[in-house]
């Protein structure tokens, strides 16, 4: 018998790349959250709920929360209106508008935030078309989602775009043969195709926004239970040395993300199972 033909791997053996992605993942994801549970082991269970009980933080929560949620469902819609194209159409400046979807990704937040405010204030460029209306912008929820809408779009664009792109053609050819109409035929054959991708995308939008702090603190205006976002409260209990109190704050914003992303992941394998359970 032939010896058995030893397979060829470009990555090194099993044992050196599980050490090394353990090491990675320790020192960059386990080690900083774990640090926050060694802060808060100096917190009492009567502090810890003081902290994030407080009124301030509950208006915050909501606040970061109804934006962040307003954000992702508008990115979910115009991100899947914005691969659709990018994928089926060919137009001049198409190249320049593919790469203009990750600038957000690019630009510092900082700067970002500077540049929304700058347009969306009531004596910005946009800002007074609505200030002269009685509609304001800048330092208000509004604002923030608007901010949140733009540094969330690329997720879930990027997140479609290569589902688009390896979608076959003939097969809406062939539901509009087959009398379906451009609804039906989007809901019937596109839609269950991206779904997964449109979830995943969504989910990482909105728990981008959740945490979102450069771009959003200019245009929010930092107001107390109008327009103080989470990660503002936190800066503001820093620099008070309070930092049980912003590590309290942080943890409940640490289970929120962690509570979007358990339940995109559950809902895209309940999806996943009964698109299998149909096909069988």
């Amino acid at each position: 018998m032939k010896p058995a033909r030893k397979k060829n791997r470009v990555i090194p053996g099993f044992g050196l790349s599980m050490g090394v992605t353990l090491s990675m993942l320790s020192l960059i994801v386990m080690i900083p959250l774990l640090s926050i549970f060694v802060v808060l082991s100096d917190v009492g269970p009567a502090d810890l709920w003081k902290a994030i009980s407080d009124p301030q933080a509950v208006a915050a929560y909501k606040i970061s929360l109804l934006c962040a949620l307003a954000a992702a469902l508008v990115n979910a819609v115009f991100g899947t209106i914005l691969a659709w194209i990018i994928v089926r159409y060919r137009f001049p400046g198409r190249r320049i508008l593919d790469g203009l979807i990750e600038l957000p990704f690019a630009l510092p937040t900082a700067v970002a935030g500077i540049a929304l405010t700058t347009l969306y204030a009531d004596s910005g460029w946009i800002g007074r078309l609505f200030a002269g209306i009685g509609v304001k912008i800048a330092y208000t929820p509004v604002g923030i989602t608007i901010a949140l809408i733009f540094i969330g779009i690329p997720f879930v664009v990027r997140s479609i775009q290569p589902v688009l792109e390896k979608l076959d053609g003939q097969y809406e050819e062939a539901a509009t043969m087959l009398g379906a109409g451009l609804l039906r035929t989007f809901r019937r054959v596109v839609f269950p195709e991206i779904r997964p991708a449109l979830l995943t995308g969504f989910g990482l939008a909105f728990a981008r926004g959740l945490g979102e702090y450069g771009s959003v603190i200019f245009i929010a205006g930092n107001i107390p239970y109008k327009t103080q976002i989470v990660p503002l409260v936190i800066m503001s209990k820093l620099e008070q040395f309070n930092y049980g109190a912003a590590t309290s704050i942080a943890l409940v914003m640490i289970v929120f993300s962690f509570l979007t992303l358990f339940a995109i992941n559950f809902i895209q394998s309940r999806l996943n199972h009964a698109a299998k359970g149909a096909e069988n």
